[in-house]
């Protein structure tokens, strides 16, 4: 094994700020293993450090490794580590655990009171090695192609959207076609939703995916009132479930008026706007179930992951749009800045 490896730095506190550099390879202490990283993931996450937006100004220290989504091969196991080997085939979960808070011991992790993230709070994937705790790293099945094992982080969080609510044979809709809101309709058709609603604003290129994924209505919000098109078509009763993956305070809104008496609404989406809403007449008068949904559930989303994967029923290979050598980070970049993809993958 070499010395050095290949990294992506988020170097410099600006917009873009990022740059290839060598680093020494880590070496793993107790309870880590050292990854050999086949696959990383841009995440809509890493543009925001790309944009060096308000959110990772406050959060990230530069200089830092980005990423967080990734598959590879342990080669090396640090002391104390029982359960993985060298050779296998693993991803990780990004959000690093206490484990002693009150929401760990009661199973709630992804809600830890103090979690760090890789990739903006510790060093994260996009390098050619990576450490990562035996506990936070998964043993992915064989047969699964490393693109889609480097997805799996967006892909639980679009599950533990989708399973938050009751969305077997019922009807639902995605507002906003982001990955994770593509990754949702996927899982939606694969576990038998009953008709799903794919809305964006005017984003056409990730509407064309939505459709091949199986949305039996594809709703431009910028051209049609996606909420009169929703009323239209279910008899001025509404939804069952609307999964609000966008972010947009207006989308919340028309989620909100597109819902049945009872429905559910799953917020997962993130803004920086501030959000007016008739709490009266549109949650409380109508008994709305709201739900806020923030990463996976450990380790309850993985569980269900890897039986849908296994099932052969979720498909996913479509919303996997760019695989790009690793030094074509930029261009994976631009792609994700212009909206002109669904997930883009890097491969080393």
């Amino acid at each position: 094994m070499a010395d050095t490896m290949k990294c992506i730095v988020k170097a410099r506190p600006e917009p873009d700020g990022l740059e290839m550099q060598e680093r020494s390879i880590p070496r793993p202490s107790h309870g880590k293993v050292l990854i050999k990283v086949q696959t990383a993931a841009i995440c809509g996450t890493d543009l925001h450090i790309f944009n060096w937006d308000h959110w990772s100004r406050e959060r990230v220290h530069v200089p830092r490794i980005i990423g967080h989504e990734f598959a590879g091969k342990v080669v090396e196991t640090g002391p104390d580590v029982e359960h993985l080997k060298v050779g296998d085939y693993v991803t990780g979960e990004g959000h690093l655990t206490c484990g002693f808070c009150r929401n760990c011991r009661m199973g709630d992790g992804h809600v830890c009171e103090n979690w760090r993230g890789i990739g903006y709070d510790v060093d994260g994937c996009f390098a050619e090695y990576i450490v990562h705790p035996e506990l936070n790293t998964w043993l992915n099945d064989e047969t699964l192609p490393p693109h889609v094992a480097a997805i799996q982080d967006p892909l639980g969080n679009a599950i533990h959207t989708v399973f938050a609510a009751d969305c077997i044979g019922n009807d639902v809709a995605v507002f906003g076609l982001g990955p994770v809101g593509l990754l949702a309709v996927a899982v939606l058709k694969a576990i038998g939703a009953a008709r799903i609603f794919a809305i964006d604003w005017d984003n056409h290129y990730r509407m064309d995916i939505a459709g091949r994924l199986g949305a039996h209505h594809v709703i431009a919000a910028s051209e049609k009132n996606a909420v009169d098109y929703v009323m239209e078509r279910t008899s001025g009763k509404g939804l069952d479930v609307v999964l609000e993956v966008s972010g947009s305070p207006e989308a919340l809104q028309d989620g909100l008026r597109c819902l049945r008496m009872a429905g559910d609404l799953v917020l997962i989406g993130t803004s920086n706007k501030t959000v007016s809403l008739d709490i009266t007449n549109d949650v409380v008068f109508r008994a709305i179930n709201i739900h806020g949904i923030t990463g996976r559930r450990l380790w309850h989303t993985w569980y269900k992951m890897k039986g849908l994967l296994a099932s052969g029923n979720l498909e996913v290979e479509p919303i996997i749009t760019h695989r790009l050598p690793f030094d074509d980070f930029h261009k994976g970049f631009e792609l994700m800045q212009a909206a002109r993809c669904g997930k883009v993958v890097l491969e080393l």
